[in-house]
């Protein structure tokens, strides 16, 4: 119980400065906001041109390893509600690397994912103004972006929530739009279960095709994770995290499925593309007028709202860094508002690298930036149920009481979500998506490189400075 109350007041004490004023609803819609982005409205037609209509098991199996992932971080952010979430339960469980591999990766995958976002941007504006250059509108959005998160966090929250609201309510309307056509619609229409297996069958690609689109799935989840990164901010957080973390995955899982399923029996699988939203082109086909247009108004509601919350992921994750004295100490730093400004700054270069790669890529910037910005991330989740085996077994070691909650089938289950996911990373190497690994294992040589250096600066500036009880305190923490 003592070494309980210590990790929590060392846990605030680094969150010092950081406002607790997210509540459950708004921690929801913050993560909601960040899954439901361009992995639904843009990157659900990638995925199907890789399935086919095997693409509803590939989501459905996505589904389930983001289940087994919300398992673990609900029974580690409860114990440790902090803005540095998963990175500092790497650190503190498995080895400061750990936390410092962790920090650094799910910051450049965060960075690179609103430029992701913003490359979605680009093609959606293109459906308005096809001749108008996307760097345009990459320059434009992302400096609004940019003065929204700089304000305080009731405000991002506020304008996060609403923006969620839009595109959720958008998907439940496609639903039901779309139940509709299909249950009114003739049997020469063309619009029906049948294109289940139409042009190649369910799998027309085979299982690889199947294996390989849950990658791409898996895309469209990320940002259910945000909930732990925005515990530090929570309200209550034993309370608001594990009833976040549960609606999330329950709607996402359900959104998801029943829009593909929806989509694959009003359009032919192979019509899906990346040119633009499928969900445009099933409104262009239901020919109904002026409803493409308002809905390549949604999608870009989402990718902004996304591009939002991936932004504020990438500035708290920068500020735990410096918090944890991993990157220079100016970056903790936060304003009167309780907004890490120069942690937001430095989290912006993704939009800078999308409107590079848009400008010398204009046709394929959405899938480059796609691909090196997944490393980080799926690593990341990887080293979460890496991290949950470690920290089950030294909290039942360390402490004196139960956990409040646990993830069940343990370690099975956790094992089984990190052999998933390492068996996908492999995978990739083998499609066109070998771009993250051949960013990621350079950028985990680059990072292992840079904590030997910064754990020989951090020695010697120890050994000659005398030694300090917050000193002595913080080593014993990591050791």
């Amino acid at each position: 119980m003592a070494k309980q109350n210590h990790d929590t007041r060392k846990s605030q004490e680094k969150d010092t400065g950081l406002h607790r004023e997210l509540k459950t609803n708004q921690l929801t819609m913050i993560a909601m906001g960040c899954a439901i982005g361009t992995g639904l409205f843009l990157g659900s037609g990638l995925a199907i041109q890789t399935a086919g209509p095997s693409v509803l098991l590939s989501y459905a199996i996505g589904a389930f390893i983001v289940l087994l992932l919300m398992g673990c971080l609900a029974e580690m952010t409860v114990a440790h509600p902090t803005s540095g979430s998963f990175g500092t339960i790497a650190d503190r469980y498995i080895h400061p690397y750990a936390g410092f591999i962790v920090r650094y990766s799910y910051w450049i995958a965060n960075v690179l994912a609103v430029g992701v976002e913003v490359s979605a941007i680009a093609v959606y504006m293109r459906y308005w103004f096809p001749h108008t250059p996307g760097i345009l509108w990459i320059l434009l959005f992302g400096g609004i972006l940019i003065y929204v998160n700089a304000t305080n966090v009731h405000t991002f929250a506020t304008f996060e929530y609403w923006f969620s609201m839009i595109k959720v309510s958008a998907v439940i309307l496609f639903i039901l739009l779309g139940t509709y056509v299909i249950f009114g619609a003739s049997e020469q229409s063309g619009i029906g279960p049948a294109n289940f297996v139409n042009d190649g069958g369910f799998l027309p690609f085979g299982w690889w095709g199947m294996w390989v689109a849950i990658f791409i799935s898996l895309f469209s989840f990320l940002g259910t994770e945000m909930i732990a990164v925005t515990s530090g901010e929570a309200k209550e957080p034993e309370i608001a995290v594990p009833k976040a973390l549960k609606a999330t995955v329950f709607r996402l899982s359900t959104f998801y499925v029943l829009t593909l399923a929806i989509m694959l029996m009003i359009i032919p699988w192979k019509a899906a593309g990346i040119d633009k939203s499928p969900f445009v082109k099933v409104m262009e086909i239901l020919n109904i007028p002026g409803a493409s247009g308002v809905v390549n108004f949604i999608v870009l509601t989402a990718a902004l709202s996304a591009m939002n919350s991936q932004l504020y992921a990438s500035t708290r994750m920068m500020f735990s860094l410096a918090q944890e004295k991993y990157a220079p100490s100016f970056f903790a730093e936060v304003n009167k508002k309780g907004v890490p400004i120069k942690a937001l700054l430095i989290s912006t270069a993704g939009i800078a690298i999308s409107a590079i790669v848009s400008a010398f890529l204009p046709d394929t910037s959405y899938t480059v930036m796609m691909g090196i910005s997944m490393f980080g991330a799926i690593f990341t989740w990887f080293m979460v149920f890496v991290s949950h085996l470690f920290f089950r077994n030294k909290w039942n070691q360390m402490n004196g009481r139960p956990l409040p909650i646990k993830m069940i089938g343990f370690p099975y289950l956790t094992i089984l979500g990190g052999v998933l996911l390492l068996s996908l990373m492999i995978t990739t190497w083998f499609t066109p998506f070998k771009t993250m690994l051949q960013f990621g294992i350079p950028w985990l040589l680059l990072l292992s490189i840079a904590y030997v250096l910064w754990k020989r600066v951090h020695t010697t500036y120890h050994n000659a400075t005398p030694s300090t009880p917050s000193d002595e305190t913080v080593t014993s923490a990591n050791q």
